[in-house]
């Protein structure tokens, strides 16, 4: 049986620390099952950098091996490229894009340095699985290196329609090198349809029919394989002493008054600011809420060193202070804002105490936390997921409230009828959600790429 090894910015945990997300859960398990390395950054900056030591840590049959990389790398591949570069690209953000060539330039390097660094440890048989958008030439870079085994990518956040990729410089180069990929796999059929029209229309690429494209002398499968999580796993979570904890405390700070939970990294991607003017929408137009509907925003930092980012913070603060001190009574603050994180077992607490889940990111490429909302409810009296049309998510949950997050009346409109749905349809539209992310989880998500990428490439 073929190895399967992961390649990844960060890697880890391999023991569930009550933190770790869905998509390192699903890794850990199918790397457990194969046998595998899981390869990536230390999160450590050095002198030495990628040419310092390995770092590893072999837990049963799955081994992390990690290097860390100079405060240049960090700079101008990081932070620089991957975060100034390709986040706003890929978010159909073009006029937050930074296109300095120090950056792409760095990409490059990291991307060579890292694949350098693995080569040795490769076996003839081995399959190899490369995430996200940190890693695009990563394939290329093997394979200027002799390496011919299977190799397969997958990108977490959206693919952008062609006109919108055109405007990075050199996109053409970048999507060149992806096509060193066997099997290039993204979270819709929308994104997955985008890239095979970036590939024809703009390097004269060919549509070979059933999901495959061919240019450059490559034929590449490219196929939407929507994320899923450890539905049944997160459900039992919900019920974990931390997140009973968690619950009763939410139970007794509302008084038993409907609370909407929003779980987001503080990004401009998320669409949080909009989301507040949508809740101050709600309590304007519905003002029955006022006195009673609570929305808490949980919020951790990201990437906290730009300064989009800073800005959105203070922005959502200064909403925060100007909703609350519009509509705040005696006995209830409207909303709750808390830039921190929580582990897995207290977020399950809090979605199951949660009336309301809303999920409105402007740009997403799957969005977990809806899921994960779903599957934290209790089965005799579920909550509401109210999601945002632009989340990947989307396409596979038509029975949530879909909105358009741009939509201050809109949003506030579905929030109210959330607010108001019978238990009934409550009932049959978490039911037909539950069944299909437990159905859909993350493992038959890793099988389903692992699967199709051993019959593209015999």
């Amino acid at each position: 049986m073929s190895r399967l090894v992961v390649v990844s910015n960060r890697v880890g945990p391999l023991k569930d620390t009550g933190k770790a997300g869905g998509l390192a859960v699903a890794l850990v398990d199918v790397l457990q099952e194969m046998g595998g390395l899981w390869f990536g950054w230390t999160g450590t900056i050095s002198d030495e950098g990628s040419f310092g030591p390995l770092q590893t840590e072999t837990t049963k049959n799955v081994t992390l091996a990690q290097i860390d990389m100079t405060q240049a790398d960090y700079d101008d591949y990081y932070a620089g490229y991957a975060n100034r570069t390709l986040w706003p690209v890929l978010h159909y953000r073009l006029d937050l894009a930074d296109f300095g060539r120090r950056y792409e330039e760095g990409y490059r390097r990291v991307n060579e340095r890292f694949a350098t660094r693995l080569r040795p440890m490769l076996k003839a048989d081995d399959v190899i699985w490369v995430q996200d958008y940190h890693f695009f030439n990563f394939a290329a870079e093997l394979r200027a290196m002799g390496v011919n085994n299977k190799v397969a990518f997958f990108l977490h956040i959206p693919f952008p329609a062609p006109e919108i990729l055109a405007g990075l410089p050199n996109a053409d180069q970048l999507v060149r090198r992806m096509l060193a990929y066997d099997l290039i796999g993204f979270q819709t059929t929308r994104d997955a349809d985008n890239f095979r029209r970036f590939v024809i229309s703009e390097i004269g690429g060919t549509d070979k029919g059933n999901s495959v494209v061919s240019a450059g002398g490559r034929e590449v499968l490219v196929r939407g394989y929507p994320i899923g999580i450890d539905a049944m796993g997160f459900s039992k979570l919900a019920t974990t002493p931390d997140a009973r904890r968690h619950t009763a405390r939410i139970e007794k700070l509302t008084g038993g008054r409907p609370q909407i939970i929003g779980v987001d990294r503080i990004d401009y991607s998320k669409g949080l600011p909009e989301r507040f003017r949508a809740f101050e929408r709600l309590l304007e137009d519905y003002p029955e809420n006022r006195g009673g509907v609570s929305l808490m925003q949980v919020a951790p930092p990201s990437r906290s060193e730009l300064d989009a980012y800073a800005e959105i913070r203070r922005e959502l603060e200064e909403l925060t202070g100007h909703i609350n001190g519009r509509f705040a009574d005696l006995d209830w603050t409207p909303i709750r804002f808390m830039a921190r994180s929580f582990t897995r077992r207290a977020l399950a607490g809090i979605y199951r105490a949660s009336r309301v889940g809303l999920v409105t990111p402007l740009r997403d490429g799957m969005n977990l936390v809806a899921k994960e909302y779903v599957a934290a409810q209790r089965a005799e009296d579920p909550g509401v997921l109210v999601l945002s049309r632009f989340a990947g998510a989307a396409e596979g949950m038509p029975e949530a409230l879909i909105v358009n997050p741009h939509s201050t009346e809109g949003v506030a409109a579905a929030l109210q009828a959330a607010l108001n749905m019978p238990l009934e349809e409550r009932r049959d539209r978490w039911q037909a959600m539950f069944d299909r992310i437990c159905a859909q989880d993350a493992s038959a998500w890793a099988r389903e790429i692992l699967a199709d990428l051993d019959t593209h490439r015999k």
